[in-house]
């Protein structure tokens, strides 16, 4: 008898050895029989033969024969799959994965005799039969179900897939690793008025019993089972060819038809970009994006069916904002990015994770700024290493090759550390070495490396190829990859020489070694001038005529720099009197790192904000924005705490200091993308402060709103201000609310919950919560979103904490413990606490879920940031508040 078992570790094993195999006997679409009725499959006395995570490595897949046929009116799906293993040792059993499946029928049968089997050969092959069953998952990952609704009312039904990291096993067993690449023929079973889509073009469709229709899909390519993808609705959508014959087409919900036009352009025109920028051809003959209603993330990379939120997707010109228009464009170049980086070639395990995603994401803005120059994109790229810096010095942070074993500890690697650390560490490298060098490097790596799987050391061996044998890019590149942590390099001026020991900027006095392209600029040249640092202290000749040093010119390089002995000093004179010496870049540039410096204790607050001093100068958007988000973010921290008297007088400087730039913001959609950016957070933060003019305009504009019935459609950079200061009466919020439950536009929906999130009204707050937890009117997928707007309001910063404590466990069901949303809530929730009782606070929950939270690196950085913002206040309210007397006398 062939037995199964089924084990809490989501592995399914097969044991070959005993007696006679099970007969088939149910067909693949019908139901599986309950768990207790399995009896011809029980296991007997024989303990499980395999004890580790991974699965062995001499049982190897081939090619998947997979039969599906989901049930959209009972919610469930029966299936089967037959998949070719080539044997590599002798063996009696077979060990792959599953989870929440019931298996009707298993089988091993010798392809060349068609017998059934007891003992596999080494160097033969086989098939392996499987038919089983499940119900369609509630939640976001494996084979799951979602749901829209018309406008009429109706409500209809699709179901969709999620696979990565691990949840391919919820829908098909597999071996469900990312280095068993197979080839995929897929069929699904499905009622006329659906379609289904799959990774390959449908090549046949043939009608069966009852009317149902299979769908026939082509053997797909080569690849791991996290990338394979099933879609079966009633959407509609748009194609069009790329110049080299790849059909591409844009699905969504049928009265969404319309917002698919521009991700249509978008997705055309990007893989166009990266079959010349690879080199390489997108080996598939089509590529479907489609919007899935209800979606954790904000997209997934299945080879040839991207999947993505509706907001990362969709795009309406009427309620969409030039942001929303930015996220979308990226967002496809990500997920087309993978198509090499990921699908073509993948990380050979997830500890590795970065190799995908940190070249997605650093491919964003290669692509984006290649095809829509007009979006500016590069100014982005700095926030992308802000926010990489500002995780990286906790220490909580980690190596961003780490080790990652179980599925929670995979989840946690799609961080910050993956994404941007490792987009900004990229680029770091593509300026070190040239574009041209980078760029034949990588095209070296693909070409490689197709269909195969790899480490970091394949990406720096097939770079060294390029960058010349001086250079030993393998120790390089381990400080950056296999240690955390950033460096902070300290600068003194000693004559002609510049001195620059290094150090590790976090919280702890850990050290590394780090191999540092270092690069700078001086008022003597407009060179920017290289240096490979190697050691902890280096001397670097200058000149004696030289007056001022900027070091790390545009933020190429991963590093904070601290000018000690005056030299911040001299940076402040500088901008004062000629900012326009240095680029915006680097202008920004140094706000961030003497910011970073004074929340680590370097400096005292008075040298920041003297330095931001010459703002009221400044032309550029992107220093002005970041200059002003630390005001705004000091601000929202202290209006948290109860200190009147500081926050009043900051939100009063703000505006004072910023009156003309408030003053030449139009309520309107015009100028380029870099003005329509900065008129949206300028003006959202002057109605949050007060300011009368703002608060006047949102309200006449809010109440036109209201008296058109909606039809009148606000500017699309304004709307999420005007509707957060009509939503601060009854009327208005009751109107916001309902214009939410009827809206079309994602991205109409999302600046309207923001706006509802903005309430004074403590009872509205936590109806919205209930509202998110409920999940019909606001969906589930929106949840951790809604959590983290609440905790922004002050008056909703501890009622989302206590919510977040009072439903912990059901959200970790919803969400899945390893997830990014859990990860947010935690991060999210308690990143503005700052005092020493709600550290204690967050220490003791942190207590009552010992078991969960041991095993989430979120909950470190949670109290890592709880205690920076302590010591934050400690250090600096005092500062603040005579530094603000003196500037408001």
């Amino acid at each position: 008898m062939v037995l199964v078992r089924i084990l809490l570790l989501s592995l399914f094993h097969m044991s070959l050895a005993g007696s006679q195999p099970t007969q088939r006997s149910q067909q693949a679409s019908s139901p599986p029989h309950p768990a207790g009725e399995q009896s011809t499959l029980g296991t007997g006395n024989l303990s499980f033969p395999w004890s580790r995570l991974r699965l062995p490595r001499y049982i190897i897949p081939l090619h998947y024969h997979l039969l599906l046929h989901p049930n959209l009116t009972s919610l469930s799906f029966t299936g089967s799959v037959q998949i070719q293993i080539d044997v590599q040792n002798n063996t009696n059993w077979v060990v792959l994965h599953s989870k929440g499946l019931l298996f009707v029928i298993v089988t091993t049968i010798d392809p060349t005799s068609f017998h059934l089997l007891l003992v596999l050969s080494s160097g033969q092959k086989y098939f392996l039969y499987i038919e089983f069953g499940a119900e369609l998952a509630d939640g976001f990952y494996g084979f799951y179900r979602s749901n829209y609704r018309t406008s009429t009312g109706e409500t209809r039904t699709l179901a969709s897939t999620h696979f990565e990291p691990t949840s391919a096993r919820m829908a098909f067993p597999c071996f469900d690793e990312p280095s068993f690449k197979a080839n995929f023929s897929v069929r699904i079973r499905r009622s006329p008025e659906y379609i289904s889509l799959s990774n390959m073009p449908v090549v046949k469709t043939v009608e069966i019993n009852d009317g149902l229709l299979e769908d026939q899909f082509d053997a797909s390519v080569k690849m791991s089972t996290y990338l394979v993808a099933f879609v079966i609705c009633d959407f509609k959508s748009v194609t069009a060819t790329t110049s080299s014959g790849v059909q591409v087409s844009i699905y969504a919900a049928p009265e969404k038809w319309l917002q698919t036009s521009y991700a249509l352009e978008v997705a055309v025109k990007m893989l166009d970009f990266y079959e010349e920028y690879f080199n390489i051809r997108y080996p598939l003959p089509k590529q479907d994006l489609i919007a899935i209603p209800d979606f954790q993330s904000g997209a997934m990379e299945n080879w040839g069916l991207t999947t993505y939120r509706e907001t990362s997707l969709l795009f309406d010109p009427l309620t969409s904002s030039i942001s929303d228009k930015l996220w979308v464009t990226m967002v496809i170049g990500h997920e087309l990015a993978h198509q090499w980086f990921g699908n073509l070639v993948t990380m050979e395990w997830w500890n590795d994770i970065w190799l995908n995603e940190g070249f997605a994401r650093y491919m964003e803005y290669i692509s984006v700024e290649a095809t829509y120059p007009d979006l500016k994109v590069e100014e982005y790229l700095l926030h992308t290493c802000f926010s990489a810096v500002g995780h990286d010095s906790l220490n909580s942070s980690r190596p961003i090759s780490s080790p990652a074993e179980n599925p929670t500890q995979i989840k946690q690697m799609f961080d910050t550390v993956s994404y941007d650390k490792g987009a900004c560490v990229l680029h770091m490298l593509r300026h070190f070495l040239t574009d041209d060098v980078f760029q034949r490097g990588i095209v070296r790596y693909l070409r490689k490396y197709s269909y195969r799987n790899a480490h970091n050391q394949d990406l720096w061996d097939s770079l060294y190829l390029f960058a010349g044998e001086h250079l030993d890019l393998t120790a390089m590149m381990n400080t950056w990859t296999l240690q955390k942590g950033i460096p902070l390099v300290t600068v003194t001026r000693k004559g002609p020489r510049l001195n620059t020991p290094i150090y590790t900027f976090n919280l702890t006095s850990l050290e590394f070694l780090w191999h540092i392209p270092l690069t700078f600029k001086t008022d003597a040249s407009n060179t920017i001038h290289r240096h490979l640092m190697t050691t902890h202290t280096d001397s670097i000749h200058i000149g004696e005529e030289v007056s001022w040093v900027k070091v790390n010119t545009d933020m190429t390089g991963y590093y904070v720099v601290h000018y000690e002995n005056g030299g911040w000093d001299e940076m402040a004179k500088l901008l004062r009197e000629n900012h326009t010496a240095l680029s915006y870049k680097d202008r920004t540039h140094l706000i961030h790192n003497v910011f970073q410096l004074v929340t680590a204790g370097h400096l005292p607050l008075n040298k920041g904000l003297d330095l931001i001093g010459y703002l009221q100068s400044e032309t550029h958007n992107v220093p002005l924005l970041e200059g002003l988000g630390y005001l705004e973010a000091f601000y929202r921290m202290i209006e948290k705490r109860n200190e009147f008297d500081v926050t009043s007088s900051l939100g009063m400087y703000i505006l004072r200091f910023f009156r003309a730039v408030i003053d030449q913001q139009t309520w309107s959609d015009k100028g380029s993308v870099s003005e329509r950016r900065l008129r949206s957070e300028v003006l959202s933060l002057a109605c949050h402060l007060n300011d009368p003019p703002c608060l006047e305009k949102a309200h006449q504009s809010f109440k036109d709103w209201l008296q058109s019935n909606g039809t009148l459609n606000l500017p699309t950079d304004v709307a999420k201000t005007v509707f957060a200061v009509g939503a601060q009466d009854d009327h208005g919020w009751a109107s916001l609310l309902h214009t939410y439950n009827i809206s079309l536009s994602a991205a109409q929906k999302s600046k309207i919950l923001f706006a509802l999130t903005c309430s004074r009204d403590t009872n509205k707050l936590h109806r919205l919560l209930e509202l998110g937890l409920e999940g019909k009117v606001i969906r589930s997928q929106d949840l951790s979103t809604l959590i983290l707007m609440v905790a922004r309001n002050p008056r909703g910063h501890h009622l989302a904490w206590n919510f977040v404590k009072k439903n912990w466990d059901t959200l970790v069901q919803k969400f899945q413990l390893g997830s990014f949303c859990i990860r947010n809530i935690i991060i999210g929730t308690t990143g503005q606490f700052s005092s020493p009782e709600e550290l204690t606070e967050v220490n003791l929950f942190f207590e009552s879920i010992k078991e969960q939270a041991s095993q989430l690196r979120a909950t470190q950085v949670a109290l890592d940031n709880v205690q920076k913002n302590v010591r934050w206040f400690e250090r600096n309210l005092e500062n603040l508040r005579n530094w603000l007397n003196k500037q408001m006398k």
